[in-house]
């Protein structure tokens, strides 16, 4: 990156996921988008590493 911040307006629905993110103590996400927008989230509820 060349250090340049650019400011951008969240829509509803970002602002939504970066709420849900900040609020997930652990764990993993998956973010489904179409047409560039997120439509929903998904959250792995069990996971088992042998």
């Amino acid at each position: 990156m060349d250090g340049k911040k650019t400011e951008m307006e969240l829509t509803a629905k970002e602002k939504k996921i970066v709420e849900i993110i900040r609020s997930t103590e652990y764990g993993e996400l998956k973010i489904i988008v179409q047409e560039g927008q997120p439509v929903r989230v998904e959250e792995v509820l069990k996971s088992i590493q042998l």
